[in-house]
């Protein structure tokens, strides 16, 4: 079973000779006790284009010290990182394989370094003997990895590198303030902040040639490159294919802000498939809000399809968005119970005692849980799948080869937002027939079109931020409120079906039903609300002087 440790540390570069200069006295700390030397043996894994390095991902065996295993290290901020431990194998733990899949995909990975490190380590405590600190000097030495390194020995060659660092890493008294004074500290005498963010990334640039380092041309969807750079197509990020999509990527047509309309829909395409990428681990993870971020960039990326269809061609894009659908929905079903579950939960809580009659709090855990054990268990098949993994494949080569039409190559600004006004007349339609609907199933039915309207309207304004600047965020901020007033409106409706449920199984189970028609004659209330709050609301989001400057 693997376990996860939040790791908060800074690493800075020394003299093979330097000395740790004396740390007591600095902010809390009292006392430093040398804790001993280490000889640390770590093989590190990767794909032979080093796409875990390039997304500052590192995943190693190592032997030696007190946290011997292996460990995978994701990244959270700058200089922090989560370790998500497993016990020693012999190959990648499955656990954490799965955490690096929508990285490599389907390749293995392989050993492509071995550090071996002396490591003498220093605790800083404060008065009262509480560790706040772990200062690690490190003497190590890096070994390109072959074939015969899988069992983990390794080929006589040249690519070896010897370097000296430190670490600062928090332990659980401490704070970063602590690590900015440790930190001017060792700079005073006469260390470096690292040049490399890890040891892993100093070893490739080291002991290979540079076509083997993880630089931001190698990194996949989800590497963090800068905007718009890559081999693959300059500026916009486009593919090796010919025509108009290569013009287009590189920005040689300039619009506002000298950007091209396949430079912007492309940069935020990009966006969206790293988020998919990034977030993946984290729902395998079940880290709070992770399902909803990623159901949303899936929803955006498929709205950019839509709403873009003169930029990508359509013929191309429509296949991925229609498996984009899918996945939302897939994770829609653990997201909709979260959203759902917190509603009721509110909603109860605002019921005074001598209204609840019965069980009713243990009535919804019960089925709050039953549903949460089904979905869970259903989003990780997903992500285990190998449909999933077709989409991620599509992704990648999306990005690769970006299927640009030749309006792509276009100024931004005319462009994006004729694609923006034409969603919003989409969105006008199905808000004035919602309006005009009977009461009932028909306007529900008919405002949660709308509400999704309203999304798609909303991302295609966000996508045009870079050409179009305030003005579209600003008219993506009251589409918003348009947006969030139908989603109440929908969740009512979906708090309502719940309630009616829950009253049957509580009837059932020869319980009183009572609280439950007490909630779900809120929701109609609520409902009949926002039906009424809307025109105004349209009415403010809708004026004629919110899009004039989108028609110059």
């Amino acid at each position: 079973m693997a376990d996860t440790v939040r790791e908060i540390e800074r690493k800075y570069d020394i003299d093979d000779d330097a000395q740790l200069p004396d740390l007591a006295g600095i902010d809390r700390v009292a006392t430093v006790v040398e804790a001993g030397v280490e000889a640390l043996d770590a093989l590190y894994y990767d794909t032979a284009g080093h796409r875990l390095a390039a997304d500052g991902i590192t995943l190693r065996r190592r032997t030696g010290g007190k946290d011997a295993g292996w460990h995978l290290k994701l990244p959270v901020a700058p200089g922090v990182r989560d370790e998500v431990r497993a016990p020693l194998s012999d190959a990648p733990p499955p656990e954490l394989t799965a955490l690096v899949r929508s990285r490599v995909l389907d390749q293995e990975p392989v050993p492509v370094v071995r550090l071996r490190t002396r490591r003498t380590v220093h605790i800083l405590k404060d008065a009262a003997g509480v560790p706040l600190a772990e200062v690690a000097v490190d003497a190590v030495r890096a070994q390109r990895a072959g074939k015969a390194a899988r069992k983990t020995e390794l080929p006589p060659g040249p690519a070896e590198a010897r370097w000296c660092e430190i670490e600062v890493e928090l332990t659980g008294g401490g704070d970063t303030a602590l690590l900015d004074e440790v930190g001017r500290a060792l700079v005073a005498s006469g260390a470096r902040p690292a040049a490399a963010q890890s040891k892993l990334a100093r070893a490739l640039a080291e002991t290979g040639p540079a076509r083997d380092r993880p630089a931001a041309d190698d990194a996949g969807p989800g590497g963090r490159r800068e905007e718009g750079s890559g081999k693959r197509g300059g500026k916009g990020g486009g593919g090796k294919g010919k025509g108009p999509g290569k013009k287009a990527a590189t920005g040689k047509k300039a619009g506002k802000k000298g950007c091209t309309a396949g430079d912007v829909v492309l940069r935020y395409v990009r966006e969206q498939v790293r988020a998919i990428i990034e977030l993946d681990p984290a729902v395998r993870r079940d880290l709070p809000d992770s399902v909803h971020q990623m159901r949303v960039a899936t929803r955006r990326l498929r709205s950019a399809f839509r709403s873009y269809t003169r930029v990508l061609d359509r013929a191309a894009t429509q296949p991925v968005g229609l498996e984009l659908k899918w996945l939302a929905a897939e994770l829609g079903v653990d997201r909709d119970r979260e959203v759902l579950t917190a509603r009721l939960r509110k909603a109860l809580a605002d019921v005074p005692p001598t209204l609840r009659l019965g069980p009713v709090d243990a009535r919804l855990r019960i089925w709050s849980e039953r549903r949460r054990a089904g979905s869970r268990k259903e989003v990780l098949a997903v992500l285990d799948g190998p449909r999933y993994l077709s989409l991620l494949k599509a992704l990648h080569a999306l990005l690769e080869e970006p299927p640009l039409r030749p309006a792509a190559a276009r100024p931004a600004p005319q462009l994006v937002s004729k694609a923006m006004l034409k969603d919003y007349r989409r969105l006008a339609r199905r808000v004035e027939a919602a309006l005009a609907a009977p009461a009932g199933r028909e306007r529900d039915e008919a405002l949660h079109g709308a509400r999704k309207a309203a999304k798609r309207t909303r991302y295609a304004a966000e996508a045009a931020r870079p050409a179009l600047g305030p003005p579209a965020k600003k008219f993506a901020k009251r589409i918003k409120r348009v947006q969030q007033l139908l989603g109440d409106h929908q969740d009512s409706v979906v708090a309502r079906g719940a309630l009616r449920e829950l009253a049957t199984q509580a009837h059932q189970a020869g319980e009183g039903g009572f609280t439950f028609g007490l909630l779900h004659g809120r929701e109609e209330a609520l409902a009949a609300d926002r039906e009424r709050e809307l025109p105004g609301r349209w009415k403010k989001a809708s004026r004629r002087k919110h899009r004039a400057a989108f028609r110059r």
